[in-house]
């Protein structure tokens, strides 16, 4: 160290107190994973079971209820807050339905994730895909669908998480 002033030492020494600064952000993001993952596993321990949805997804659902999942009158109210509800449009003898772009667009995003994860895992999944491509629905149809589905079934998981850790 008694060499700073020539340059390779001194580049050494910022390039060793760079590293140090490096290793301690890579672990920062490890730390409040593992903080979150507890939170969200006490507050939401059946959403977070559910296949597909892990603690980055049950905290997007959890943050898009504001925990007051009671303030929605149903399913459709919490599909139509993540942006999962359809939207009639039909024309004549067509019946169609297309995406509904209000909503929150994280906890859509949410949905679309854990539909995109369980469509290659799961047999019922891909039994439906199966039944609604020869409905003649193609793929973005099909998980739109699917992610109604995934609102109707989060929507009640998180229901009787938050009444449980409410003790309602």
């Amino acid at each position: 160290m008694s060499r700073l002033h020539e340059p390779p030492q001194a580049g050494r020494l910022a390039l060793r107190s760079l590293a140090r600064r490096i290793r301690a952000l890579n672990d920062e993001p490890v730390e409040l994973d593992q903080q979150l993952d507890r939170l969200v596993s006490a507050a939401a321990p059946r959403t977070v079971a559910l296949f597909g949805v892990g603690t980055q997804n049950a905290s997007q659902l959890l943050i898009t209820n504001d925990q007051n999942i009671k303030r929605l009158r149903g399913e459709a109210a919490f599909a139509k807050l993540c942006g999962a509800a359809p939207i009639q449009a039909s024309s004549g003898r067509t019946t169609r339905h297309h995406l509904n772009y209000s909503g929150d667009r994280q906890a859509n995003r949410t949905l679309q994730m854990i539909a995109i994860c369980r469509l290659p895992y799961r047999q019922h999944t891909q039994t439906y895909a199966a039944r609604c491509k020869t409905e003649g629905l193609n793929r973005r149809e099909i998980l739109r669908r699917h992610k109604r589905h995934i609102a109707r079934q989060t929507y009640h998981t998180l229901r009787a998480d938050l009444e449980a850790l409410n003790g309602a």
